[in-house]
């Protein structure tokens, strides 16, 4: 694993492969560097491959109070860490780092986005004690209860299916990580304005299954960046980078060669 130290000094680490344009990955909640690792030799065909451990997670140190601003800064020390222009891959909460971090550094060039949770008009359906229902399970030693209580819109194939990953028990090891992403989110405030300069060419990829709420969010920031598309996979829900790999693929590779 190679490591990048960020602006507050946290050690971030990476796992490096492949030849070609630099491809920066970033996973989502309760996961780290190995979520893509299905994906990477695929990837590694085509780009050299950078699959970062968010902070608080993996071989990557952490730091209190936690913001979700240093996760932004993480994703722009590790651009700015790699030579020439760099593309970027995020899932979920790590698209959304993926997002604010292309407005930290002019290094970054495309980004491919899976279905980033920003707050519309359309409210995510956590019930409202989830959270400290959550925490109860983690404090009694019951991480991985704790993590299949947060998959309520999973299909029963689909929930199944992810606890048979080998990535599985980084999505346990993860689960204290949880809690303050969800509150970050909540406390998010996506603001179109910030991004209306921004040119850089983005792919919104988004279930057809998804729930409203994730569907709504890649609408609005569709409409609010300049240089954005939709991609929607057909008979797919939030995590078809498992369920679906090929389609996947398909859709990310075409976007980052095709692109000028």
């Amino acid at each position: 694993m190679g490591h990048v130290i960020s602006r507050d000094g946290t050690r971030i680490a990476y796992e490096r492969s492949g030849e070609g344009p630099p491809l920066v990955l970033v996973h989502g909640t309760g996961a780290d560097h190995s979520y893509w690792s299905h994906l990477v030799p695929s990837l590694s065909r085509y780009f050299t491959v950078y699959a970062v451990d968010r902070r608080g997670r993996g071989q990557s140190g952490d730091a209190r109070p936690y913001s979700i601003q240093r996760e932004f800064e993480d994703i722009a020390a590790l651009v700015d860490s790699i030579p020439g222009t760099v593309d970027l891959l995020g899932h979920s909460y790590g698209a959304l780092c993926s997002l604010e971090a292309a407005l930290l550094t002019e290094r970054v060039h495309r980004l491919a986005l899976y279905e980033p949770p920003v707050y519309t008009t359309v409210e995510l359906s956590y019930p409202p004690d989830i959270l400290e229902r959550f925490n109860a399970l983690l404090e009694a030693g019951h991480a991985e209860e704790a993590l299949l209580m947060l998959y309520g819109e999973a299909s029963a194939d689909e929930l199944a299916q992810l606890r048979t990953l080998p990535t599985w028990q980084a999505r346990i090891a993860s689960a204290p990580t949880i809690p303050r992403e969800i509150l970050s989110v909540r406390s998010y405030t996506f603001d179109p304005e910030h991004f209306k300069g921004m040119m850089n060419p983005v792919l919104f990829l988004v279930g057809s299954e998804s729930i409203a709420f994730y569907k709504a969010a890649t609408a609005t920031l569709h409409s609010s960046l300049p240089n954005s598309r939709i991609v929607v996979l057909p008979g797919q829900r939030h995590e078809a980078v498992h369920t679906a790999p090929e389609l996947f693929l398909r859709e990310v590779i075409d976007f980052f060669r095709r692109q000028g």
